[in-house]
């Protein structure tokens, strides 16, 4: 728990004033947190990194990073990124036959769901960051209700927890916590509401806190599924007690490009 502590207030020491800042220095954070989220997944199913592969993976995951902000500089890439990103399935599959299926049709598909994971998620969290003067505001409501999340889901968990939430995936996750979760999100949502300059009804901040619990706790689950099925106990090793930056942010990054989807943010 000690170790736990210190890396979070590190982490946070870190992570919390470049969100402040934004624009540039924070994009700079996304990039570098999204290629070690990307690695760590190449790395979980034990994929070459030096490969073709892995290199046109990384490739197609800074294209996928290009900001609408940044698009004059990048303005082909941001305006084309499906277009790049599809040209990249296709050399893929190109690939497979190449190397006479050394690198599989799975690895294709393993390293295409992997790149759109990854390089959505971490995209939105900058796109959510720079939305307007409330861009601050509403990347720090994801952050702590995500938080709160996780906080009421292991007391809550901890506490009453006896009905297993999905034990094929994650034997630890109870429905108790599951709920727990989503009341500390509430509070959140309220907190909010009142201390905040966030233009929303307070019904309205309900109902995203909500969102964001349930489909943030499932996000948390994929990352799980990943994980066992793949056979390793955390994503990385860069943050000591709690894992990689995956198993950190892997709630956000799920929840983010929802919220901007039904353009709730």
């Amino acid at each position: 728990m000690k170790q736990r502590i210190i890396t979070a207030v590190i982490a946070a020491a870190i992570f919390i004033p470049l969100v402040i800042l934004g624009n540039l220095p924070f994009l700079l954070l996304i990039y570098l947190m999204a290629t070690i989220g990307l690695y760590e997944l190449q790395k979980m199913k034990k994929m070459p990194l030096s490969s073709f592969s892995s290199l046109l993976s990384f490739i197609l995951l800074w294209a996928a990073l290009v900001p609408e902000q940044h698009g004059g500089m990048f303005g082909y890439i941001y305006q084309h990124k499906l277009q790049i990103f599809l040209l990249g399935v296709l050399i893929y599959l190109i690939y497979t036959v190449v190397t006479k299926n050394s690198f599989t049709f799975d690895d294709a598909g393993f390293l295409s769901i992997s790149v759109l994971y990854v390089g959505m998620g971490f995209y939105y969290m900058f796109e959510t960051r720079q939305e307007g003067t409330n861009g601050l505001y509403y990347l720090f409501y994801a952050l702590f209700t995500i938080w709160a999340t996780d906080s009421g889901a292991y007391f809550f968990g901890k506490a009453m927890g006896k009905r297993k939430l999905w034990p094929e995936i994650s034997p630890n996750k109870t429905i108790e916590g599951f709920i727990g979760g989503i009341i500390c999100a509430l509070i959140v949502s309220i907190l909010f509401y009142f201390f905040s300059d966030l233009e929303h009804s307070a019904v309205k901040l309900l109902l995203i806190s909500i969102l964001i619990s349930v489909f943030g706790q499932m996000g948390d689950l994929v990352q799980s599924a990943y994980k066992r099925h793949y056979g390793v106990k955390d994503s990385g090793r860069l943050l000591p007690g709690h894992g990689g930056i995956l198993d950190r942010l892997d709630s956000l990054i799920f929840i983010l490009p929802i919220l901007q989807i039904l353009n709730l943010f």
